[in-house]
């Protein structure tokens, strides 16, 4: 530990700083998990729309009304019955070492992704934040191997990451839905297209919902997760073959 003595000045304003007193705990873990949530992660979710392009392209959403609550439909009848409620099992399974629990869940969402551009999504994403892991002290690399093995998918990387942060659990979800809801509204802008004050607006829409999303993934037990979104799953098939697209999904 650093002896008394007086704090040393920072170059740039001149102000004494402690060097020696660690930054609070619950600091670290909000921070990680904004970290899991930035559009700035390297894992490519910018350049997914999960079909909206499509819904944009066959004049299904073509306002922001018609934007906000396709979003909201998704969110609920989507994401909150699948990759949320996995989430739900999956941090708490990486928190006991439950390998045949994770092997168990990451089957789950690779069988039920309903299109091929769908599941290349979940892998690519899944990839992308396990290298990201293999940089960082987030994970041990007897658990980023446990998941490499798995083919892995997005939901169950991400709840690799979330589960080292000590924070809870509806917080690891809550911060999911959010960085969905982020990489979605740049979708819904680029795609419809729409004004930033627009995206905001949704946004504040999803942000609003959200909470009351991941509290139904909460409560789901096994048998009550679902992955039933046929219109996703046509449009999605459509998207494959769309002349011109921005989006990889």
């Amino acid at each position: 530990m650093r002896p008394p003595g007086p704090l040393p000045r920072h170059p740039l304003n001149g102000i004494r700083r402690r060097r020696d007193l660690p930054a609070p705990r619950s600091g670290n873990s909000l921070m990680q998990l904004m970290w899991l949530a930035s559009p700035a992660l390297p894992i490519g979710g910018f350049s997914y729309s999960e079909c909206l392009e499509a819904a944009v392209d066959t004049a299904r959403v073509a306002t922001e009304s018609g934007a906000t609550e396709w979003l909201l439909d998704q969110l609920h009848l989507s994401l909150a019955r699948g990759d949320l409620a996995v989430l739900a099992k999956a941090v708490p399974a990486w928190q006991r070492a439950d390998h045949a629990r994770i092997a168990e869940l990451n089957a789950w969402v690779l069988q039920t992704r309903e299109s091929s551009e769908l599941r290349a999504q979940a892998e690519q994403m899944g990839r992308s934040l396990l290298e990201w892991l293999r940089n960082h002290t987030t994970a041990r690399t007897e658990q980023i191997d446990t998941l490499a093995q798995l083919q892995p998918t997005y939901p169950l990387a991400f709840a690799l990451a979330a589960s080292a942060c000590q924070a809870t659990l509806r917080d690891c979800l809550l911060t999911f839905a959010f960085g969905w809801a982020e990489n979605m509204v740049q979708a819904a802008i680029k795609s419809v297209p729409l004004g930033q004050s627009a995206g905001q607006r949704i946004l504040s829409a999803l942000t609003a919902e959200i909470p009351r999303a991941v509290d139904h993934a909460l409560s789901l037990a096994d048998s009550e997760r679902q992955a039933f979104s046929p219109m996703l799953a046509i449009l999605s098939a459509q998207h494959e073959v769309q002349y011109s697209r921005l989006f990889r999904s």
